[in-house]
C-alpha cells in the first residue's frame, strides 16, 4: 500500500533556497580567505626547527617574542604549549646552524635574559624542507584520491546524480574547513590534514545515509513530488543524524578543551567539519539532486529484478 507523506515534516527543502546562498557566501569567504592569506602551514609542510623551553614560572610571550629579535631570531613563531610556563618556539630553516647550534643559541639567549626565570630545554625536533614538500604534494593527492573514489562508489551503488551531489556536499565542507584556517591563522600540520580526510569520511558517511533513504522513498512513496520526499527522507534520518553529530562533538570537545596543544587544532578541525558536515549532508547534498532534476523512474528497480523480487 502507498504510504502518505507526513505533514508535520521539517520543510527542509522549502529553506534550501536561503541555505544554497549561505554556502555560496561561505565559500567565497573561505576562498578569499585562501587566496589573500593562505594557510600558515606548520613545519610537517613548510620544513624547519622547533624547540620547546620550561618554565620555573610563567612567562609573557611578547617578552620572548622580543628577546628572540633581538637575538636575531625575527621569524620565530612563540606559543604557550599546554601551560603558561612551557613554550613551543618554529623557525623557519637556517642554513648557518645545525639543530643543536640552533637549540643551544636559543636556550642561551632567553637564559642570559631571564637568570631569575631560566628556561630548561623540554625537546628539539627538525623537518627538512624537502620532507616538508614531499608531504605537501603527497597530501594533496591523498584527498584528490580520496574524492574520486567517493565519485565512482556513489555513482556505482545510486546514480551518477547522487554521484554529484555528494561530492559537491565535500568539497563545499573541505572549502569551508581550509578557510576557517586560513582566516584565523591556526597552524595547519599533518594533524589537520588528517583531520580534513575524517571529514570527508564522516560527511560522507551521513549523506549515504540520506540517500538511501532518498532512493527508497522514491520507489516505496506514490504520492508526493520529489521535494516531498526528499523532505520526508532527511526527517526520518534527522534523529540519527542529530544524535550521532552530538555524541562525536561531545567527545571532540572534551579533546579540545583538556588534550593540550598537539592535538587542539585537530579537534577544532573535526569539531567545524562536523558541523558543516551535518549541515551539507541535509541542505547541499540533498538540494543537487533537486537541481539535477532526479525522478522516481531514475531510481526504479530493473524490471527482472521488480519480477524475481515478486516470486
Amino acid at each position: 500500500m502507498a504510504q502518505h507523506i507526513s505533514q508535520r515534516n521539517f520543510d527542509f527543502m522549502g529553506k534550501r533556497n536561503i541555505a544554497l546562498i549561505l554556502s555560496g557566501c561561505l565559500i567565497i569567504l573561505a576562498l578569499g580567505g585562501l587566496i589573500f592569506q593562505g594557510l600558515r602551514l606548520g613545519l610537517d609542510f613548510t620544513g624547519g626547527t622547533l624547540v620547546e623551553v620550561g618554565y620555573p614560572k610563567p612567562v609573557d610571550l611578547s617578552h620572548i617574542r622580543s628577546l628572540l629579535e633581538q637575538g636575531d631570531f625575527k621569524d620565530a613563531a612563540v606559543q604557550h604549549f599546554g601551560t603558561s610556563r612551557e613554550v613551543l618556539i618554529r623557525l623557519a630553516p637556517d642554513p648557518r646552524l645545525n639543530t643543536a647550534q640552533l637549540s643551544n643559541k636559543i636556550l642561551e639567549v632567553l637564559q642570559q635574559a631571564d637568570p631569575d626565570n631560566r628556561p630548561q630545554l623540554r625537546r628539539v625536533e627538525f623537518v627538512g624542507p624537502q620532507v616538508g614538500e614531499e608531504l605537501t604534494e603527497k597530501g594533496g593527492l591523498a584527498m584528490l584520491f580520496a574524492l574520486f573514489g567517493i565519485l565512482i562508489y556513489v555513482a556505482w551503488r545510486f546514480e551518477y546524480r547522487f554521484a554529484l551531489g555528494a561530492i559537491a556536499a565535500l568539497i563545499h565542507d573541505v572549502i569551508i574547513t581550509l578557510g576557517f584556517f586560513a582566516l584565523t591563522q591556526l597552524e595547519f600540520d599533518l594533524t589537520v590534514l588528517a583531520a580534513i580526510l575524517a571529514v570527508i569520511g564522516y560527511s560522507l558517511n551521513d549523506t549515504i545515509v540520506v540517500y538511501d533513504r532518498i532512493r527508497e522513498n522514491f520507489r516505496r512513496i506514490r504520492r508526493g513530488d520529489a521535494v516531498q520526499i526528499i523532505n520526508t527522507s532527511i526527517n526520518q534520518t534527522l534523529s540519527r543524524t542529530l544524535i550521532t553529530s552530538l555524541t562525536t562533538l561531545l567527545v571532540l570537545l572534551a579533546l579540545a578543551f583538556l588534550g593540550g596543544e598537539i592535538i587542539r587544532n585537530f579537534a577544532i578541525a573535526l569539531i567545524l567539519g562536523v558541523v558543516v558536515g551535518t549541515y551539507s549532508s541535509i541542505y547541499v547534498a540533498s538540494s543537487i539532486l533537486l537541481l539535477l532534476k532526479v525522478k522516481r523512474e531514475d531510481l526504479l528497480l530493473p524490471e527482472k529484478e521488480t519480477v524475481d523480487a515478486q516470486l
